[in-house]
């Protein structure tokens, strides 16, 4: 018999210090599936294996079959970590906006501070007997403010146990889907006014959002000096604005978006659409320098109260900051 069918499932799995499914691996590592047919499946998926479980597609299971056996119980949490976290990833527009994340195991963190001028983005010669000029890297005065972000699952075991898994996955999902859009808003609050060490944005102010022109993009581009604007987040009027510009409207432009979805940028920056970011405003970064994401673990669930069926009051959460990096590798195009 496969050692993934001798496993004994329980809620100590979930309190090891590594997650649900690495906590798995250790006890039944994948590497020992190579060329078998459960190649591919993770020990989790296993285990879903091993208790029948089916959770998407028109034959899936309902709720209910999680909670036949008491180690099939145990599979429960994980379930709802993957479904919120399948939703996150589909939404998660903030990552197209960091640099680096960093994973920590406590509430209290310290980014760095490099101080760095604008002068030090080009290094002349050092002579023999001269001074080498530095570059200081210090830990930053404050800590990144991280905050807890989620969502209470109020409904009751009896009422959704006969529901199925395929559409119950759909409402966890947007759950998750939810967290990656309050990801995004704290990602881009950080990037315009700061993170209590690093001051704001720079604001390049325009008079009249009705003459926004290619002009005004051109001094957006021409205000990053030592770094590269990668990135544009947009709101949807905005948006419309600089896709009816001349200079993105030719037919090759339009073709391409037509038949793939992608748009002709400014610059060949990655443009973001961020409905609510708003039309009166355009933030420019730097993606490879602008900002760190700051997480404490990953999509947090109250295993107790879900492998004992009380799904009433039980949260899914996630805990997470933002820090700026260097606080030139971010403009805001701003109408006044």
């Amino acid at each position: 018999m496969a050692a993934y069918d001798n496993i004994r499932l329980e809620k100590g799995l979930y309190t090891t210090g590594k997650s649900f499914t690495q906590a798995l691996e250790s006890l039944d590592p994948s590497e020992n599936y190579r060329g078998t047919a459960l190649e591919g499946l993770d020990a989790y998926q296993r285990q879903l294996k091993r208790f029948g479980i089916k959770v998407s597609g028109r034959s899936s299971d309902t709720i209910e079959k999680f909670f036949r056996t008491t180690d099939s119980a145990a599979l429960f949490p994980e379930y709802i970590s993957r479904a919120v976290h399948q939703g996150f990833e589909e939404n998660d527009i903030a990552s197209r906006m960091v640099a680096t994340t960093t994973e920590i195991d406590s509430l209290d963190y310290r980014s760095l501070a490099v101080d760095i001028t604008k002068n030090e983005t080009y290094m002349n010669p050092v002579f023999e007997g001269a001074h080498i000029p530095e570059t200081r890297v210090s830990v930053k005065s404050n800590l990144v403010k991280l905050e807890k972000i989620g969502r209470m699952i109020t409904a009751s075991y009896e009422a959704v146990k006969h529901q199925r898994l395929d559409l119950f996955t759909i409402a966890l999902r947007q759950i998750g889907s939810a967290i990656a859009t309050t990801q995004a808003y704290r990602a881009i609050d950080t990037l315009l006014q700061g993170d209590g060490t690093e001051g704001e944005s720079e604001f390049i102010f325009i008079d009249d959002p009705d003459t926004l022109s290619y002009n005004d993009l051109l001094s957006l581009w021409a205000a990053f000096k030592g770094f590269n604007l990668s990135t544009i987040i947009m709101g949807t009027g905005t948006l419309t604005k600089v896709l009816k510009m001349d200079e993105f409207k030719d037919s090759a432009a339009g073709l391409g978006f037509h038949t793939t979805g992608k748009l002709i940028t400014p610059f060949g920056a990655e443009i973001i659409h961020f409905p609510h970011l708003g039309d009166e405003k355009i933030l420019a970064i730097d993606k490879a320098a602008a900002l760190e994401r700051v997480q404490a673990g990953g999509i947090v669930t109250e295993f107790d109260k879900l492998i004992d069926r009380q799904l009433e009051r039980a949260s899914v959460t996630v805990t997470s900051g933002f820090a700026k990096i260097y606080n030139d590798a971010a403009k805001c195009l701003m109408f006044a």
